[in-house]
């Protein structure tokens, strides 16, 4: 497609795995945004549970996709992508409802600022806790979502700058994904927006947080919470993505907290939740694939300073504790 047919067209990209009973309230809530031109693509993963003849009979817009096998978040995603006619890349869970504005206020600081490579929502659980209003990182590598099980007092109402957006309902700029590159699908699932908005900021892309793109988020929908699969991939891909974007320095200055935080795992998992073969799993894997992640370490565009990223690296004492 010509970049004239590209301008201000927004896809969206919906990795789906077995998640029919999801898709009626996502899918009705894009039918009602106040935003336009934008496309829906499902990418199904090699689902087993009639999604995919749902959507063709109740969303005939919707453009599917359909794999061979389950090529998890970050490869679903990316075949997306590759697919998407658009400007602007909308990733969103299908556990997701948006609110009728969503895309419009996503789309607007992209517009006004071409140094905005991301865009982050206000993502809310069901009962309305918040889920996500950005992705934040520590030291030891830790990376959760900025307000996650806070109540919802206003408390990030304001348009800011941040780290990243977690990427199930996120805004990215195709040009930026142009230049670094798509989601690792070595991650499989979890922390490859992480290693995404990594990337961004190391080649000098900016994100914005823009609490007026609002959305009811199930969360853990699909992979299931404290669950051995979203053990496993989280726990592995943690030292994957530190090791394959922090800064030289910082990983050095890391290291004592890294190394903590994996060694201190391994009871927390196994001693209080049960879950050591998941874990012990993790621990295996993540080493044998250090040397891969080595050498996509040297591929990797650094375009900003050291003290550019490390202002974004919190330390434990500064982790707000939820109430």
């Amino acid at each position: 497609m010509s970049d004239d047919h590209r301008t201000n067209l927004v896809s969206v990209i919906i990795v789906n795995f077995n998640g029919n009973r999801f898709l009626q309230d996502c899918l009705s809530s894009l039918l009602r945004q106040t935003y336009s031109p934008f496309e829906v693509i499902l990418v199904d993963n090699a689902s087993h549970d009639g999604s995919v003849a749902f959507v063709q009979e109740h969303f005939p817009h919707v453009k599917i996709f359909i794999q061979k096998e389950n090529l998890g978040f970050a490869g679903g995603s990316n075949a997306g992508i590759r697919e998407a006619h658009g400007e602007y890349i909308l990733t969103l869970n299908n556990d997701t409802i948006v609110s009728p504005g969503f895309i419009e206020e996503l789309v607007q600081p992209m517009m006004s600022d071409p140094s905005v490579g991301m865009c982050a929502s206000k993502m809310i659980f069901p009962d309305g806790r918040i889920n996500s209003t950005a992705i934040c990182i520590s030291r030891s590598g830790a990376a959760w979502d900025r307000g996650g099980g806070e109540p919802d007092r206003g408390q990030y109402d304001s348009a800011e700058e941040v780290f990243g957006p977690c990427a199930g309902a996120a805004l990215y700029r195709r040009s930026m994904l142009e230049e670094i590159g798509l989601f690792d699908e070595d991650f499989f699932l979890f922390m490859e927006d992480v290693d995404l908005a990594f990337r961004a900021r190391l080649s000098g892309w900016k994100c914005r947080y823009v609490p007026m793109a609002r959305v009811v988020h199930i969360h853990g929908g699909t992979t299931g919470f404290k669950s051995d699969i979203s053990i496993y991939y989280g726990n592995r891909n943690l030292v994957w993505y530190v090791v394959k974007n922090f800064p030289s320095q910082t990983l050095l200055l890391s290291s004592p907290w890294i190394i903590g935080r994996n060694c201190a795992d391994l009871p927390y998992y196994i001693l209080l939740h049960g879950k050591g073969r998941a874990i012990i799993k993790a621990k295996i894997d993540m080493l044998k694939g250090l040397r891969m992640i080595f050498r996509k370490r040297q591929t990797i565009k650094r375009r900003t300073t050291v003290d550019a990223i490390e202002r974004w690296i919190l330390m434990w004492s500064a982790i707000p504790k939820v109430k």
